[in-house]
């Protein structure tokens, strides 16, 4: 699956960093990850971590599919407002993704502390209402973020542009956020791990999987199998291949990283990330090298000749939309580029078995705007299934969630 069109800025700027063996021979595990990117490496490293044997299998090189793509905005803030999440499942299972999610991110900074480079650093997140009619639907959201102890602040129209010159009826402001380079840190997970002994191999395909009460025997069209007790599908936007049921909807989303900008002139937006309440909205952080990175426009386009011919057209809709907001930014777009991902209908992801391949065979469908956050809650969800735990997330964001 065609993940990206264009130059994702990690991948250029960071370059190939590894070259990882392709499988040659028949191996067996523990638990075999299917999926090169930030999900596997956040899944295979906490696996490896608490004493399982891990393959991990990639069919491009590392972080070639959508983690190169991925901008990387860390957050708790699900795409589904805490309060809509709460009229659908309940307010206690609302505030119990909210609040995973909040725990996800300091453990992802715990995570990307032992490596320098991947521009793991902490970040406040401004959510502005777009139109006036948003303000009440936003002052909702924060009275009931509020009310369960999330660390957020509301700001008036007077404040919101007094503090961050966005024109806006009103604004929550959440003191927990973070970014970071995804593919460097996929790189130094999945470094680590081979170093210490976790066989990864890149440009390696698997084509079949055949699961019985044992285990799971996947094969590659060259013949080699992997047995393993069972296998984390980790794929991505491409995962929803292995199911017959429709779980999510692709679409793909458009983005630009301009040029270093003086950190005078970016003021607030160098450790602050900023986004809207219209949908699809605009987003946007900063880098470490005080670059501006924006992304929005999404469509339901998936198809990636056309994704690619929209990169121009939607790259020059952006910054637009970003220069009305701070016309004083010098906004030179270095690279720009478009990545397909998914939604769900309700905002959460998939982690866990299905019906259609048994206990098995795990999926791991970190979709939505913050996957990033998703796998790390993932990479123990799943940990506690494979060592057959309870974990109190397994039914909101397992399959069986499709049912209530």
């Amino acid at each position: 699956m065609d993940l990206k069109s264009g130059y994702p800025f990690w991948a250029v700027s960071n370059g190939l960093m590894h070259a990882f063996p392709p499988l040659r021979e028949d191996r067996s595990c523990d638990v075999l990850v299917v999926g090169g990117g930030i999900s596997g490496a956040l899944i295979a490293n906490e696996l490896c971590a608490h004493g399982h044997d891990v393959v991990l299998v990639e069919q491009r090189d590392i972080g070639w599919g959508s983690t190169a793509a991925s901008t990387a905005l860390l957050q708790y803030e699900i795409d589904t407002h805490l309060i809509d999440l709460a009229k659908r499942f309940g307010e206690a299972d609302a505030v119990l993704a909210y609040r995973a999610c909040a725990e996800a991110i300091p453990a992802l900074r715990a995570v990307a502390a032992g490596f320098r480079s991947v521009d793991c650093h902490p970040m406040q997140s401004l959510y502005y209402a777009s139109k006036r009619r948003h303000g009440p639907v936003l002052q909702d959201e924060y009275d009931l973020r509020r009310k369960h102890g999330f660390d957020v602040r509301w700001l008036d129209a007077e404040t919101v542009r007094a503090e961050y010159g966005v024109p806006a009826p009103g604004a929550i402001l959440s003191a927990l956020a973070a970014r970071v380079d995804p593919y460097q840190l996929t790189y130094r997970l999945l470094m680590r791990l081979a170093k210490a002994g976790c066989a990864v191999h890149d440009r390696t395909v698997l084509h079949r999987l055949e699961p019985t009460a044992r285990g799971v025997t996947a094969t590659t069209p060259e013949g080699m199998r992997i047995r393993s007790r069972h296998v984390v599908l980790a794929t991505g936007y491409a995962g929803q291949r292995w199911l017959k049921q429709k779980v999510a909807r692709n679409r793909s989303s458009y983005a630009f990283i301009t040029d270093p900008i003086d950190p005078d002139l970016l003021g607030p937006l160098a450790d602050t990330m900023v986004w809207e309440s219209a949908r699809p909205y605009l987003y946007m952080r900063s880098t470490s090298d005080h670059r501006l990175l924006v992304g929005g426009e999404d469509d339901a386009v998936d198809i990636p000749a056309r994704r690619d011919r929209r990169i121009a057209g939607k790259t020059g809709t952006l910054l637009k939309q970003v220069g009305k907001l701070f016309p004083h930014l010098p906004l030179q777009p270095a690279f720009s580029w478009a990545g397909t991902f998914a939604e769900t209908e309700d905002g959460l992801p998939f982690f866990g078995p299905h019906p259609q391949w048994g206990p098995r065979i795990l999926f791991a469908m970190a979709y939505g705007g913050n996957g990033i956050t998703y796998s790390m809650i993932g990479a123990e969800l799943l940990r506690a299934r494979i060592e057959r735990r309870r974990h109190p997330l397994a039914g909101l964001f397992g399959f069986e969630r499709l049912d209530r």
